[in-house]
């Protein structure tokens, strides 16, 4: 682990690999250690760097309240403290909300852009899937107690029966009070984000088993881009770096190395 200081935050991030850098951006409920098999599956061919966001794993950062703008400056500081110029971007689920203000506020920092599992900017979740949110709402009144529940909304039942260990995740024992308020404030935030000029190559990607966000609303992005390729995971949920990183590696591997990306 290292850490970089910029924006009054210290942000923890971990670099594996070689090759061009690939920035990672994790999702709401997560760290950097959600893109672990995927950042292994990479590494053969990019340098990843994975990193955690405020109020995320190891990150430091004030008590105040936050952004998807703020998220997005924080990504554009760590990429250019790092001495890059262009990277590659991977964001899934709240991470690609967070990736597509870093391209519609820096879009000179992203070569390449990879989005996983997730929606517009600026709409609501309630509106996005409805049901599937309203319950998420009410299970997480008592997170410990329902964990296994929420977890069915991210990882397929089948899956995680294999790997039960990933319903700990949902327990939400893992940030306090103040860091849970400010991570669920994000959203009720609109935020200027025009895609209409950003001009590089996207990749827009989704699970077919996905419950939290249904594939129409992912795929809904290419309206507001110029450069846009779309592709399905079949019999993956939402978190498909989890779930299936090679298989997401090979989708992100040809896409970022693709004679019609350049």
């Amino acid at each position: 682990m290292q850490s970089f200081d910029a924006n009054g935050v210290a942000t923890a991030y971990w670099i594996s690999g070689r090759g061009a850098p690939i920035v990672l951006l994790h999702g709401g409920e997560a760290d950097h250690a959600m893109f672990d098999g995927l950042s292994r599956a990479l590494s053969d061919h990019f340098t990843v760097i994975a990193y955690d966001q405020r109020d995320s794993g190891a990150t430091r950062n004030p008590s105040s309240p936050y952004s998807l703008a703020d998220l997005a400056d924080d990504a554009a500081a760590l990429i250019r403290g790092l001495g890059h110029g262009r990277v590659h971007v991977m964001g899934t689920s709240l991470g690609g909300l967070v990736a597509q203000t870093l391209a519609a506020r820096h879009p000179h920092s992203i070569d390449r852009l990879v989005l996983s599992s997730t929606w517009k900017i600026n709409r609501s979740p309630l509106d996005v899937n409805p049901g599937a949110f309203r319950a998420l709402g009410a299970y997480r009144a008592d997170a410990s107690a329902n964990a296994a529940k929420i977890a069915e909304f991210f990882f397929p039942p089948g899956f995680l029966h294999e790997r039960p260990e990933l319903i700990d995740i949902f327990r939400g024992n893992n940030r306090d009070d103040g860091q849970k308020a400010r991570r669920a404030a994000l959203l009720a935030q609109p935020v200027a984000a025009d895609l209409a000029n950003f001009d590089r190559p996207t990749l827009l990607l989704a699970g077919s088993d996905d419950r939290l966000i249904p594939n129409t609303e992912t795929f809904a992005i290419a309206d507001d881009l110029q450069r846009v390729e779309t592709l399905v995971i079949e019999q993956v949920g939402h978190v498909s770096s989890i779930q299936a990183p090679e298989r997401v590696a090979e989708a992100v591997i040809a896409f970022l190395n693709s004679e019609e990306a350049v």
